[in-house]
């Protein structure tokens, strides 16, 4: 049964109104496929200045990231030489920088990098020793922090 106050439409037409009056929506197959929504303020009631919504925003080290991308394309680059092949066709390896940068020292990183390329046949010690070099000095990529907010 509609509400009392509403106007009787043809079945064409749908006119929705909340006891609020905060919100109508209202539909003809003539215009728009789609139902739209159409927030209106009470009548009698004065319309609020929307708040400013605060954003939510994130501070990377653009610098650093530039450098870690730099360090992957040089990494697939050397795979490519070290294996012979295409890009599409080197093993997956999993040289996980941040894993790097764990480890204590250049020894422990050049044992674990040497584990990964077990299955290359070619001298790779150039290649890990400009890899470590690359390494050095980057710092770990950890979860970016909100601006304004001290890491521990």
């Amino acid at each position: 049964m509609p509400h009392p106050s509403l106007p009787l439409r043809t079945p064409c037409k749908l006119k929705l109104f909340l006891l609020s009056g905060t919100m109508a929506a209202v539909t003809s197959p003539e215009t728009t496929p789609q139902p739209r929504v159409y927030f209106q303020t009470p009548p009698g009631t004065e319309e609020e200045v929307p708040q400013k919504q605060g954003r939510v925003t994130v501070k990377y080290d653009r610098k650093e990231l530039r450098r870690r991308l730099n360090l992957e394309e040089w990494i697939v680059s050397q795979l490519m030489n070290l294996y012979d092949c295409e890009e599409d066709e080197v093993p997956e390896l999993e040289i996980d920088v941040d894993e790097l940068l764990d480890l204590p020292s250049d020894v422990e990183r050049a044992i674990r990098v040497k584990m990964l390329l077990v299955d290359c046949y070619k001298p790779n010690d150039d290649f890990v020793a400009a890899l470590l070099e690359k390494v050095r000095g980057m710092q770990k990529l950890s979860t970016p922090q909100k601006k304004g907010e001290l890491t521990p």
